[in-house]
C-alpha cells in the first residue's frame, strides 16, 4: 500500500505507470487485478505477471494465504462509532481442477487476528486451523468458505457448498452453491469446481446484526436474494485489529485456486469490480507430453474395453429380453407390450413389487416409464403350441371391453412359454382384503352397497351390452378390486370365455372357485350367464355377511353360507346374518334386499335365478323382489352329505399345505 504518499502523488504515479487501478485507504480498497505486490503472501500463494492472484498450485496437501498488508479496525464499539463492525466486500474467484471434475479443497475469505497462519494448519481445514484448535473461542475469526470437498470431520453439507464459519470449520450455516435468478424467480445451481470465474458478495450490517452472502456467475448482476443470510453479533468474535484476506488448500487430488479481483469497504458499500478488466484463469492445467501420451493410451484402452463390454451387454440384453413373435400377432401390435418395457416397469419382477400369487402364477406392480402409468402384470404359464393364437385373440377381444366397473386389460406379452397380461393398477387392491384382512379401514354399508351395484352393472355389460357374451366364470370378493375412491371393479379375466349372443358355450373343464360354483356346472360342465349369476349371489351374501361362502371352521350348520342365511330367513330373523362389523349401521330395506336377492341368485334351478338386468332393476329399486321358496333344497349347490365331503376334502388340503379357496385360477391381487 502507498500509505506515505499524498493522494495527488498517488494518482500521478498510477497514471504514469498505466496499470489497472488499485486504490487503498485505511478502510477501503479495490483490486481490478493484482498488479502491485502489496499483499502479504504465504505458502504457495503468488501473483502472476498478468495480475492473477494464485493461492495454490498443483501441489498436493498444500495451503496458500493472501492478506491485505495492513490490519483494519473492527471491534471499536468503545469509540462510539455506530457502524464499527459493518463491512462490505466482493471478489471474483475461480477453482480450476487439475483433472476435471476432481479437485482439492476450497477457498475461504477470512477476517483473522493475524495474517501469519500457523504452519500446522490442515488442508482439510482450508489452511485456517487444525483439529486440535478447531472451535476454540480464542480463534477470533470469521470465514466464508467456498468448499469443493465434503469433509465428514467438519460435518460439511456436500462437496459443493458455501458456508459461514465462526472460530470453527463446522459452519453455523451452509447451503449448496446456487444463485437466485431474478429473471426466472428461482435458485439455479452452479458448480464451484468448474474452472469458471464466479462473483461473491459479503455484507455485514452491525445495526441489524445481519450477515448476507450472495453468489453468482460473473455474467450475472448481483442477485436480489442472498444465498445465505444469518443474524450474528460479530462483536463477540472479532478483535479491534483484524486482517482480511484469503486462504486456500489442496488435498491429495490437487486443484488451482485463483482470485481475479477484490473490493473491500469498512465504512460503506464496496465498489463494484470491472469484470471486463480482470485477468482470466487457465481453463485446465497442461500436462507434460509424456503424461499426455500415457493418458491417450489409457483412453484408447478404456474405449476398446467399453466397446467390448457394450457389445457383450447388447448380446446379453437381446437374450434377456427375447420374446416370441409370430406373424399372426402383427394385427395385435397396439395391444402387445415389449418384454423389455414390462421388465423395467416391474424392476425386473422384483419381489418388492409382488402383489400376489396363486395357482396361475404371480402378479407384480409396475410403472411404465414412458407414460408414468401404474400397471399390474400377471404372469400366466401357457403352452405356446396349444391354442395360443385363439387364446391371444380372445384376450385382445376382452381388451376392448370398456366399463367403469371393469378392470381394464391393457394388453399382453409372450416370452418363452409365458404369457404376461397387463392390467390397470388398483391402489386399494381387492375387496377380500377389506372384508377379512386386518385393515384399519372397515367398509361401511354405503360403500358395500355401491360396490355391489357397480359389480352388477359390470356383469350386465358383459352378459348383454357388449358385442359378444362374456362369461367371467370366477366372480368372488378377491377378484373385485377397489380404486382410489373404493369403487368396485371386476377383474381377473383369466378364466373368462366369449361366445356369441344366443350361442351355448361348451367346455370340457370346470373352472372357478369352490363355494361359487353353480350345481349344474359339476354335472354338465356348461357355463352360462346363470352360472355367473349364481357366483354373484354367493358374492352378495359374502359382502353382506362378511363371511366366505364356505366357512371351514364354523359350526356344522354354518359351513355353507347360503344355508345359514336361508335358516335365518326361515326363522324370520334374516338380519341376524348381517356382518357384525357393521354394528347394525345399515339401511334395513337394502340389507334385506341384498340377503334375499343373494338367496334367489343362489337357487339350484338356473331358470329361477334372475338375469343381471333384473338384478340391477332390483338394486336400483325399479322392481319388487318375488317371494322366496320355503324349501331349503332350492338353494345352494350341496346336499348335507356333499357339504360334509367338501369339508373333509378341504381339511385334507390344509394338511397338505394347499389353499382351500384356490382352484384352477385365483386372485389378481391377493395378499402376500
Amino acid at each position: 500500500m502507498v500509505t506515505g504518499l499524498t493522494s495527488l502523488h498517488f494518482l500521478i504515479t498510477l497514471f504514469i505507470l498505466k496499470v489497472p487501478l488499485m486504490f487503498a485507504q485505511d478502510d477501503h480498497f479495490i483490486y481490478n487485478g493484482f498488479h502491485q505486490e502489496n499483499l502479504l503472501l504465504d505458502g504457495t500463494a503468488r501473483i502472476h505477471p498478468d495480475g492473477l492472484l494464485q493461492l495454490t498450485n498443483n501441489s498436493q496437501q498444500q495451503v496458500g494465504h493472501a492478506f491485505f498488508r495492513l490490519p483494519l479496525k473492527f471491534n471499536t464499539s468503545s469509540s462510539g462509532l455506530t457502524q464499527a463492525l459493518s463491512f462490505s466486500t466482493n471478489f471474483v474467484f475461480a477453482i480450476v481442477p487439475q483433472t476435471p471434475p476432481i479437485g482439492g479443497h476450497g477457498i475461504a475469505f477470512t477476517i483473522s487476528p493475524s495474517w501469519k497462519i500457523p504452519n500446522d494448519s490442515y488442508s482439510n481445514y482450508l489452511g485456517l486451523l487444525n483439529p486440535s484448535d478447531d472451535g476454540f473461542s480464542k480463534n477470533h475469526f470469521l470465514a466464508i468458505e467456498l468448499d469443493t470437498t465434503k469433509g465428514p470431520e467438519v460435518q460439511d453439507k456436500d462437496d459443493n457448498h458455501v458456508g459461514i464459519d465462526v472460530n470453527s470449520l463446522k459452519s453455523i450455516e451452509s447451503a449448496t452453491a446456487t444463485y437466485f435468478s431474478d429473471q426466472e424467480g428461482k435458485n439455479i445451481s452452479v458448480e464451484l469446481l468448474s474452472g469458471n470465474p464466479m462473483h461473491l458478495w459479503i455484507d455485514y450490517n452491525e445495526t441489524e446484526k445481519l450477515l448476507n452472502v450472495t453468489l453468482s456467475p460473473t455474467d450475472i448482476r448481483k442477485p436480489n436474494r442472498p444465498l445465505l443470510s444469518t443474524r450474528i453479533d460479530l462483536s463477540q468474535y472479532l478483535l479491534k485489529s483484524m486482517y482480511v484476506g484469503f486462504s486456500a488448500a489442496t488435498s491429495a487430488v490437487a486443484s488451482d485456486h485463483y482470485i481475479l479481483g477484490w473490493s473491500f469497504n469498512k465504512s460503506g458499500q464496496a465498489q463494484s469490480l470491472d469484470v471486463s478488466k480482470l485477468p482470466q484463469p487457465p481453463r485446465q492445467r497442461k500436462s507434460k507430453d509424456r503424461q499426455g501420451q500415457i493418458i491417450m493410451i489409457l483412453i484408447i484402452a478404456v474405449v476398446v474395453v467399453l466397446i467390448l463390454v457394450t457389445a457383450a451387454i447388447f448380446v446379453l440384453r437381446r437374450k434377456k429380453y427375447a420374446e416370441i413373435l409370430e406373424d399372426w400377432e402383427s394385427e395385435y401390435g397396439p395391444h402387445r407390450f415389449s418384454y423389455k418395457n414390462i421388465y423395467k416397469a416391474t424392476k425386473g419382477f422384483s419381489d418388492k413389487e409382488l402383489l400376489g400369487e396363486g395357482g396361475f402364477g404371480k402378479v407384480y406392480k409396475g410403472t411404465l416409464h414412458s407414460s408414468n402409468t401404474q400397471i399390474a402384470v400377471k404372469k400366466v404359464s401357457h403352452d405356446s403350441k396349444q391354442g395360443m393364437k385363439e387364446f391371444v385373440a380372445e384376450i385382445i377381444s376382452m381388451g376392448r371391453l370398456r366399463h367403469r366397473n371393469l378392470v381394464q386389460l391393457l394388453g399382453y406379452c409372450r416370452r418363452k412359454g409365458e404369457l404376461l397380461l397387463v392390467y390397470d393398477y388398483m391402489p386399494n387392491r381387492s375387496l377380500e382384503k377389506f372384508l377379512y384382512g386386518n385393515e384399519r379401514t372397515n367398509l361401511n354399508w354405503l360403500q358395500r352397497f355401491r360396490i355391489l351395484k357397480g359389480v352388477a352393472s359390470g356383469l350386465l355389460y358383459l352378459h348383454e351390452e357388449w358385442e359378444q357374451v362374456v362369461l367371467h366364470r370366477d366372480i368372488k370378493s378377491s377378484n373385485v378390486l377397489l380404486d382410489a375412491e373404493l369403487n368396485g371393479k371386476l377383474g381377473d379375466f383369466g378364466l373368462a370365455r366369449l361366445c356369441d349372443h344366443g350361442a351355448i358355450l361348451e367346455t370340457t373343464r370346470v373352472a372357478g372357485t369352490v363355494g361359487y360354483l353353480a350345481p349344474e356346472l359339476t354335472k354338465t360342465g356348461r357355463a352360462t350367464t346363470y352360472t355367473d349369476v349364481f357366483a354373484f349371489g354367493a358374492f352378495m351374501l359374502e359382502v353382506a355377511c362378511g363371511r366366505k361362502p364356505i366357512e371351514i371352521r364354523g359350526l356344522p350348520e354354518e359351513i355353507i353360507l347360503v344355508d345359514w342365511v336361508f335358516g335365518c330367513w326361515r326363522k324370520g330373523a334374516i338380519l341376524d346374518a348381517s356382518d357384525p362389523k357393521l354394528e347394525g349401521n345399515y339401511v334395513v330395506k337394502e340389507m334385506e334386499l341384498v340377503l334375499k336377492l343373494g338367496l334367489l341368485c343362489s337357487h339350484s334351478t338356473p331358470a329361477v335365478r334372475p338375469s343381471m338386468r333384473e338384478v340391477m332393476q332390483l338394486l336400483d329399486g325399479d322392481a319388487d323382489l318375488q317371494e322366496l321358496p320355503h324349501e331349503s333344497t332350492s338353494f345352494g349347490n350341496f346336499t348335507n352329505v356333499e357339504a360334509s365331503e367338501i369339508l373333509l376334502s378341504i381339511n385334507s388340503s390344509f394338511d397338505k399345505g394347499l389353499t382351500a379357496s384356490s382352484s384352477t385360477d385365483s386372485v389378481l391381487y391377493s395378499g402376500r
